[in-house]
This record gives structure tokens, C-alpha cells and sequence, in this order.
């Protein structure tokens, strides 16, 4: 009789979960970096919520589903002063340890427990880095004794109309 409880018990514990649910789980963590460090980071989801706001370097936890067979996606906005913000998409794809299901999960894990927990999903890459470029909008300080060299398609019009070319 304890065997056949037992064996019940194992069989009814493999009929109620799904194999990606009891691997991965239905959040990932992600890494989050920028260059340069500490750059503002707003992780909104599908829905345009707001999830997260914190500063590079970070680590979250983030939800893989968005409902019922329906990955969820981030939008990952780095900013910082001087700098052009970067956004970065993150979507959930289908995980290979969802097809364990076949073997571990049954019917209920590949089309119940998985789908509606979204672990059967899985974001990659697991570390985004964003490098955020130099915002040379920016006016030069007035100070007589400072100096900017930059490119000349990064200097106004106006001031190039002025500039005299030194030869040699």
C-alpha cells in the first residue's frame, strides 16, 4: 500500500507541473551595464508600465510571461547628462527546457502550467550592456582659457564660417 501511495504521489506531482516551470522558473535575472557607469535605467514592459527604475550596474528579476502563451517584452531605457539615451528591447522566447514537458510535464505542463506562468520562456542575452554616446549638442563653457578640440562636422556652422585654415 505505501509503495502504491508513493508512486501515486510521484505520478501526481509530474501530472501538475511543467518542466520549464520547475528548471528555470517563471522570472529571469538580467544584468544590466552601461558605458558609462551609472546611466539612469527605466524597464518598462508590454503594457508601457513602468517596472524598474534604478542606475547601471543593476541586476532585476523580470517576469518571462505577459499571459496565457504570450512572451513579455521590456523596453530598456539607459540615460544620462551629456549622453544620447539608448533604448534596448528584451523579448521572452521559448525556452528548450519547455519541450521537457514531453517527457517530465505531460500534457498539463506543455499546455497549462508553462504557458500560463510564462516559464516557458527565456530572455537571451541574460547581461545587457548599452554604451551611450557623447551628446555634443552641448554649448562649450565660456571660459578663455579651456580647450575643445572636436571634429569638424561637430563644430557649428557658424563658427566653421569664421575658422582660418593654418598651412604649413
Amino acid at each position: 500500500m505505501n509503495k502504491l501511495l508513493v508512486a501515486s504521489m510521484i505520478s501526481a506531482t509530474m501530472l501538475m507541473t511543467g518542466c520549464a516551470s520547475i528548471i528555470k522558473g517563471s522570472t529571469q535575472t538580467l544584468t544590466f551595464t552601461s558605458v558609462p557607469d551609472s546611466a539612469k535605467i527605466e524597464i518598462k514592459n508590454r503594457a508601457g508600465q513602468s517596472v524598474h527604475v534604478g542606475q547601471t550596474p543593476t541586476t532585476v528579476s523580470l517576469k518571462k510571461g505577459a499571459g496565457y502563451f504570450k512572451p513579455e517584452e521590456y523596453q530598456i531605457t539607459f540615460s544620462k547628462d551629456g549622453f544620447t539615451p539608448k533604448t534596448v528591447t528584451v523579448k521572452g522566447t521559448v525556452s528548450g527546457w519547455y519541450f521537457g514537458n514531453i517527457i517530465f510535464g505531460g500534457l498539463i505542463g506543455l499546455l497549462a502550467v508553462d504557458p500560463a506562468t510564462g516559464a516557458m520562456y527565456s530572455f537571451t542575452p541574460e547581461d545587457i550592456n548599452a554604451v551611450l554616446d557623447a551628446n555634443n549638442t552641448e554649448k562649450m563653457p565660456k571660459n578663455d582659457k579651456a580647450l575643445a578640440v572636436l571634429l569638424t562636422d561637430q563644430v557649428p556652422e557658424d563658427v566653421m564660417a569664421r575658422a582660418i585654415q593654418i598651412k604649413k
